[in-house]
C-alpha cells in the first residue's frame, strides 16, 4: 500500500479547486441565462456580474452543505491512507461528467455528478458500509423535490407577478422589470454561490483529515470548514462562472420557452428562494435543476405549448443518469487507482 505523498495531496486540492472551476464554468448558464436572452445585460457583463456575486456569496450562511458533503464518506469504515484516492477518484468521475454534459451543451448537477462520483469511489474502496446512506437518501430525496418546488414556485410566483401588474402599461413594466431583473440575478447567482462552491470545500476537508491537518482527537463526522478553503472554493467558482458555459446559455435560455424580463425575474425570484432555503438547512440541491424547473413552471403560465417539453424531457434524462454515470466513472477510477497503490 503506497501513502498518497504531499504533492499529491497538494495536486488533488488543486484538481478540487479545477472542479469547482468547472462547476462555475458549467453552471454559469444558471446566473446568466435568463438576463442574457431578455437582453438586460451583454453576456460578458453578466458572467461578470454573476462571477461577483458568487464570490460574495462566502460571506454568507455559513457551511451547512459543506458539513453535509463531508459525510457522505464514513470516514471511520475507510483507510484513512486511502482517503486521497477516494477523493481524486470522485473529482475524476465529476469532473468527466461535467465536460461530456457541457460538449453536448446540456444542462444537468454539478453537484449530483460530484456525490455519484463519491459514492462510486466510496463503494470501490470499502463497500456499501463506506458510504452513508442517509445522506445520500436526503441528496435523492431533493433531487426529485427541489426542481418539483421550483417549477411550483416559478409558476405561482409568475401568477403573482402577473395579477400584480395586469393593469400597467406594458411597456412601462418591461422597463421595470428590466432593472428588477438585475436584483434577481444578483440574488440567483449569490444562492449559487451558497450552495455549490460548499460541495467543493466538503470534498477537500476529508482530505486534510487524511493528513492530520485538524491534530489528533477532532471528530471526523464535525470537521470545520477553514478559511482558507472557504475563500478559494468561492474563488474558484466565480473564476469559473466568468469563463462562461455558452453551450448552455443557448440551452437554458432560449430552447426551454421564450422569455422576457418579467419571466427571468420570476424564475430567477424563485429558483434564488429555492435554493438559499435549502442551504440554510444544509441540503445540497443542483442549481441547475431548480433554475430550468423554475423556468419552465414560469412558461406554463403562458400555456403547456409554450414550454418545449422535447427539450425538457432531454435535460430530465440527463439529471437522471448523472449520478450513476459519475458513480460508475468514480468507481472504475478507483479501481484503476487500486491496482496502481498496490491496495
Amino acid at each position: 500500500m503506497i501513502e498518497a505523498p504531499l504533492i499529491l495531496i497538494i495536486a488533488i486540492i488543486i484538481i478540487a479547486f479545477i472542479f469547482d472551476f468547472t462547476n462555475g464554468f458549467h453552471d454559469s448558464a444558471n446566473s446568466i441565462s435568463t438576463v442574457v436572452s431578455t437582453k438586460v445585460l451583454s453576456p460578458r457583463s453578466a458572467v461578470a456580474f454573476a462571477a461577483f456575486f458568487n464570490f460574495i456569496a462566502a460571506f454568507a450562511f455559513g457551511v451547512a452543505v459543506a458539513n453535509t458533503i463531508s459525510t457522505i464518506i464514513q470516514l471511520n469504515s475507510v483507510r484513512i491512507e486511502i482517503i486521497p484516492y477516494l477523493i481524486l477518484s470522485a473529482l475524476v468521475g465529476a469532473i468527466a461528467w461535467n465536460i461530456i454534459t457541457w460538449f453536448f451543451g446540456l444542462p444537468t448537477s454539478s453537484s449530483h455528478a460530484l456525490i455519484g462520483g463519491l459514492t462510486g469511489a466510496g463503494i470501490c474502496a470499502a463497500g456499501i458500509a463506506a458510504i452513508k446512506l442517509s445522506t445520500v437518501e436526503l441528496v435523492a430525496t431533493f433531487m426529485i423535490l427541489s426542481p418539483l418546488i421550483g417549477l411550483a414556485c416559478g409558476f405561482l410566483f409568475m401568477v403573482l407577478v402577473l395579477n400584480v401588474t395586469k393593469k400597467a402599461n406594458k411597456q412601462t413594466a418591461e422597463n421595470y422589470f428590466k432593472r428588477l431583473q438585475l436584483f434577481s440575478a444578483a440574488a440567483f447567482s449569490f444562492s449559487h454561490g451558497t450552495n455549490d462552491a460548499q460541495k467543493t470545500m466538503g470534498i477537500i476537508v476529508p482530505l486534510l483529515f487524511s493528513i492530520g491537518y485538524f491534530g489528533a482527537g477532532v471528530n471526523p463526522n464535525a470537521l470545520p470548514v477553514p478559511l482558507w478553503v472557504i475563500l478559494a472554493a468561492h474563488a474558484s467558482i466565480g473564476l469559473g462562472t466568468l469563463s462562461g458555459g455558452w453551450r448552455i446559455v443557448k440551452t437554458m435560455g432560449y430552447k426551454i420557452t421564450k422569455l422576457r424580463p418579467v419571466h427571468g425575474f420570476a424564475a430567477e425570484t424563485a429558483g434564488a428562494a429555492t435554493i438559499i432555503g435549502a442551504s440554510i438547512f444544509g441540503i445540497p440541491v443542483s442549481t441547475t435543476h431548480v433554475i430550468c424547473s423554475s423556468i419552465m413552471g414560469v412558461g406554463t403560465t403562458m400555456g403547456t405549448s409554450a414550454v418545449k417539453w422535447g427539450v425538457a424531457r432531454s435535460i430530465v434524462l440527463v439529471w437522471i443518469l448523472t449520478i450513476p454515470i459519475s458513480a460508475l466513472i468514480g468507481f472504475v477510477t478507483f479501481a484503476v487507482i487500486r491496482i496502481v497503490i498496490g491496495y
